[in-house]
């Protein structure tokens, strides 16, 4: 396993630990200590995964992982000392893929970037050549786009990777422990409950609303669904 990672923690001896770790299985690994040196550092190196800490000088988490979804598609995951939801969906909600509470094993920080890297960017039998179409919504695979009356939706990646997997069996019950699979990995390991959040931001983006959806449908007991196909 290889790739670049960039991560940012004031803990200066925190971040030199998680970097041995991770080099120590191959990634080429540079630390910074703040939020400007962070967004420098991305446009420099273009990283494949950002371990982002929440709490930083100059430019918080929060706002780094903001400004970094204008120029990066990379994966984030956030790093936080405070174990209220709030903290974790706020990071969530601007574009962090995953994320983690302190204290954490550097280990569990390792397999959480491999199973990222891991992550096949498109899961297709044959080649697509037409856009899913449900309603006003396309969503185009090789594209990797997500169109809504023709427009295009800002999505992440892991957004349309999520989004990808429930348009590709239309009408079919995933369940949470499913969708990390198939999104996240089988080395994923963590709160399945992280499906809920970014099934949030997905309606928010594709104003589908949960009381009557038009797209992502919830299966009490079981997950969430697309449906029905046009």
């Amino acid at each position: 396993m290889s790739g670049r990672v960039l991560v940012v923690d004031d803990e200066r001896s925190l971040a030199k630990v998680v970097a041995s770790y991770l080099e120590r299985d191959g990634y080429q690994v540079r630390c910074v200590f703040d939020g400007p040196a962070a967004l420098e550092a991305a446009r420099e190196d273009e990283p494949d995964v950002v371990v982002l800490d929440l709490m930083l000088p100059g430019l918080d988490g929060v706002e780094v992982c903001r400004r970094l979804r204008t120029f990066s598609d990379c994966y984030v995951i956030m790093l936080t000392a405070r174990t209220e939801e709030v903290d974790k969906l706020t990071g969530l909600g601007v574009g962090a893929d995953d994320y983690l509470t302190k204290p954490f094993s550097p280990r569990e920080l390792v397999a959480r970037v491999a199973a990222m890297q891991r992550r096949p960017r498109e899961r297709r039998a044959r080649p697509e050549t037409l856009p899913r179409r449900f309603g006003p919504l396309e969503v185009d695979v090789p594209a990797r786009e997500a169109r809504l009356d023709g427009a295009a939706v800002p999505l992440t990646r892991t957004e349309f990777d999520l989004l990808a997997v429930l348009s590709a069996r239309p009408n079919v019950a995933l369940s949470r422990a499913q969708l990390i699979t198939a999104v996240w990995g089988d080395g994923w390991v963590g709160d399945e409950h992280l499906v809920d959040v970014h099934i949030g931001h997905l309606r928010r983006k594709l104003d589908d609303d949960p009381a009557r959806p038009r797209f992502i449908r919830t299966v009490r007991g079981i997950g969430y669904r697309m449906g029905p196909q046009s």
